[in-house]
């Protein structure tokens, strides 16, 4: 069964840095994109940052330039490094993995999420 288990959550004063980690285990054949979805109290969720198999990277208008996503494709971790954070950018935190499953006999791209992490920037 495969699973994603977030970490890295918590409370950060505006302008401090938190680094979100995103660790996918279980009996995975491939795993192609993955990315970083947050949602705040009463709002939808949102793409922050999605990076491909390749390390092609794409991000949320707002969070360009403060935000970095990363992968380490040899343990099936993502990382979100958040600095300069605002107020705005408190939510949970979603990791999501676009990926294959081992099954014999099988190749089947499937969309797996995390349970979230929050993230609070308040003074």
């Amino acid at each position: 069964q495969v699973q994603l288990v977030e970490s890295g959550g918590g409370l950060v004063q505006p302008g401090g840095s938190l680094r979100l980690s995103c660790a996918a285990s279980g009996s995975i054949f491939s795993i192609n994109h993955m990315g970083w979805y947050r949602q705040a109290p009463g709002k939808e969720r949102e793409l922050v940052a999605v990076i491909t198999s390749g390390g092609s990277t794409n991000y949320l208008d707002s969070v360009k330039g403060r935000f970095t996503i990363s992968r380490d494709n040899a343990k099936n971790t993502v990382y979100l490094q958040m600095n300069s954070l605002k107020p705005e950018d408190t939510a949970v935190y979603y990791c999501n993995a676009n990926l294959a499953p081992r099954v014999v006999g099988t190749y089947r791209l499937m969309d797996y999420w995390g349970k979230g992490t929050l993230v609070t920037v308040s003074a």
